[in-house]
């Protein structure tokens, strides 16, 4: 709602003398900068008063397309059946169990149901984020942590399922990971270090005894991680910089002894190992990129030792043209996820039988394998999708390849998929390179200019495959596209796309969004005067980056929790993530590197010329992207920019990185959004 006192004039942040005049909006708690802070919110809500009714007109159909109480599909594992169930007007879904039918038909017996967790009474109307929800493999236990302020700081516990007794563990600056061994009592936790890096392993018995640190990864560049392989016969200890990795094993039921390097870390070597069986014999599963930066898969026997490198042997060798994602294993097959010619692909690899790959539907996707289910299990779950149509949970028949669509993600109200048109497009960047475009529009809109929301990313090689969206029907429904620009620095054409965004490839990611975005115009689908752009995250930092190259080219940006002042972050080695990052971006102490990341640096490059209407989102308690990014960037743009466009930042004051907690909070940020676009590109609000 509108502020009570008119609102008039836009907050101007005072400039300090120095070489970054807007560098006092870092004292984090100031009264300065809380009230700052405040009055950059009163602004917003006060420019967008207008819109109060159009948001909760889209809040309510949002919400009116979900199916609010609901039973998510049922895993097996042991003598149980695991679900959540949610239930309308709860934030947070319910955490149940109930004993296994006979018939082993996966349906709930809502007379043994047994209540395991309920986040909404935990939550307690404030921030909530459940980290680690994990099973004792006695299946008497619940080990799971809890964030509540939105920090990514988790404190831990554990319930006994019998009594429902739920003691707290009394340790501090935790990841929120929690791994069982094969006893059930033995528990192993991660541990943050002063700048946010998970960088000491402790084992941890439920007896009492004192939790042991059994290791400590010194290298600021490296994140540790421990999980349970798909046998559950092993842990592993998974050491990771961007570029290079190194994993340690230990017999899950033998927790008290020492964990064993399986390869000792060589720059630039990245693998991952499992374990699981290859001709019913029990063996190790190592994909690595040590052939080839696609990745090949090796195996070496279990001979009752951790395998060194030299016991590794090829099973699958590398490709030129195909990304080996990753592997999944059940007791009888193996199951490869690959990425070709810019789409994932599922192929299975059945003991005794010939592999195949899974047939789908649509030209444009995405997915996944969801679930492997136990590790016995002669089915697994895949999880599929498009831009037009809902999600579904595919049960896999691992043997003989026969699909069975279990669950498919209801809408509610008028849909039919047919009425909307995917497409994968191509558009030419600067230096050549083809760069796939994901679009999805009402098909009535085909052919003719239209509205139209592009949406990016471009960082750490990670894929924005095609995604259904109950809330993004407000905008097709309303003549507005969507597109996706799967530019380099993602990691949907394999490794060799990712590396061609980074370090000093990463303007491509950048001229990739652009040639996207002049793509889209030239085959007639929009105008620039119809045109936003959106991105989170390093998905901010293309935003302003391509704000400040081509502004023209917009008349609407959304940037969510911005990573624009890259310069100075990447310069502060304290801050969270600084350290881990250089593999990514590049350490500026090396000048080439600071010249580099100067040149395109979103905050270092606004500039006295007119730029597009902005929606600014950032968290206070964010921890990888600091809150001071986005408001010093909107400080500086509104003392220097040459239009009168709206330039709006919203800072939530009570959460972090992925925004406010809950489904429904959800709902509205995203009815924010679109209302803002739909204020910019001046669409008439009408309901549907």
């Amino acid at each position: 709602m509108p502020p009570s006192t008119p609102i008039t004039a836009a907050p101007i942040a005072r400039q300090a003398p120095g070489p970054d005049p807007y560098a006092w909006l870092q004292e984090r708690d100031s009264a300065e900068v809380l009230d700052y802070l405040k009055a950059e919110n009163a602004w917003q809500e006060a420019q967008l008063a207008d819109q109060a009714a159009l948001r909760e007109t889209l809040f309510e159909e949002i919400k009116g397309r979900i199916l609010e109480t609901d039973l998510s599909l049922p895993y097996p594992w042991g003598p149980y059946l695991y679900y959540t169930r949610t239930t309308a007007g709860d934030e947070y879904a319910r955490h149940y169990r109930c004993r296994r039918p006979a018939d082993d038909s996966h349906q709930v017996d809502e007379s043994s149901e047994e209540l395991l967790l309920d986040p909404n009474e935990l939550a307690n109307g404030g921030f909530f984020s459940l980290g680690t929800f994990s099973i004792s493999p006695d299946h008497q236990r619940l080990a799971y942590s809890l964030d509540t302020s939105g920090e990514e700081i988790y404190t831990l516990y554990v319930k006994e399922l019998a009594t429902d007794k739920v003691s707290e563990l009394a340790f501090d600056n935790c990841d929120g990971s929690m791994t069982w061994a094969n006893d059930s009592l033995t528990l192993f936790f991660g541990e943050l270090d002063d700048t946010h890096r998970p960088h000491k392993l402790y084992r941890y018995r439920l007896d009492g005894t004192a939790a042991q640190e059994v290791f400590h990864e010194t290298d600021g560049r490296f994140f540790l991680h421990c999980y349970r392989s798909s046998s559950e016969h092993q842990l592993l200890l998974a050491l990771g910089s961007k570029t290079t990795s190194e994993i340690w094993a230990l017999d899950a039921n033998q927790p008290h002894l020492d964990f064993t390097c399986l390869a000792p870390r060589v720059e630039d070597h990245e693998y991952d190992v499992d374990h699981g069986k290859l001709n019913d014999e029990w063996t190790w599963f190592i994909r690595s990129n040590r052939d080839g930066i696609n990745y090949a898969l090796f195996v070496a026997a279990d001979t009752g030792h951790v395998p060194t490198e030299a016991d590794w042997q090829n099973l699958i060798p590398h490709s030129d043209t195909v990304m080996l994602d990753g592997v999944s294993l059940n007791a009888s097959a193996m199951t490869l996820s690959l990425r070709i010619g810019g789409l994932p692909v599922i192929e299975v690899h059945p003991q005794g039988v010939p592999a195949y790959r899974v047939e789908l539907p649509d030209a444009a996707y995405s997915l996944y394998v969801q679930n492997s289910l136990e590790f016995s299990s002669d089915k697994i779950r895949l999880r599929y999708e498009a831009l037009n149509r809902p999600a579904q949970v595919r049960q896999l028949e691992l043997a003989s390849g026969a699909q069975q669509v279990l669950k498919e993600t209801p809408v509610l109200g008028v849909f039919n998929a047919d009425d909307y048109i995917s497409q994968r497009l191509w558009a030419t960047s600067v230096d050549g390179t083809q760069v796939p475009i994901s679009l999805v529009v009402k098909r009535d809109q085909l052919g003719k200019p239209t509205p139209l929301y592009l949406y990016g990313y471009g960082a750490y090689g990670q894929s924005l495959d095609p995604w259904f969206s109950h809330a993004r029907l407000s905008l097709l429904d309303r003549g507005v596209a969507f597109a996706i620009a799967h530019v380099r620095g993602g990691g949907e054409l394999g490794e060799a796309w990712y590396r061609n965004g980074k370090q000093a490839h990463k303007q491509n990611t950048f001229s990739d969004f652009i040639a996207c975005a002049e793509h889209l115009i030239a085959q007639g689908l929009t105008t620039a005067k119809q045109l936003a752009i959106s991105g989170g995250s390093a998905g901010g930092l293309l935003i302003g980056a391509v704000l400040n190259q081509r502004p023209e080219l917009f008349q609407a940006a959304i940037a969510e929790v911005p990573f624009v002042d890259v310069l100075n972050t990447m310069l502060d080695p304290d801050l969270p993530l600084t350290v881990t990052e250089y593999d990514e971006w590049g350490n500026p102490e090396e000048p080439e590197v600071y010249e580099r990341i100067k040149a395109y640096a979103p905050y270092e490059n606004v500039s006295a010329q007119a730029y597009p209407a902005t929606l600014v989102i950032a968290g206070y308690n964010d921890s990888r992207v600091q809150y001071w990014e986005a408001a010093k960037w909107v400080a500086k743009l509104r003392a220097t920019k040459t239009d009168d466009n709206l330039l709006l930042l919203k800072t939530e004051l009570g959460a972090g990185h992925g925004g406010m907690s809950g489904r429904y909070q959800g709902i509205r940020d995203v009815a924010l959004e679109y209302a803002f676009v739909f204020k910019v590109l001046g669409l008439a609000p009408q309901s549907l």
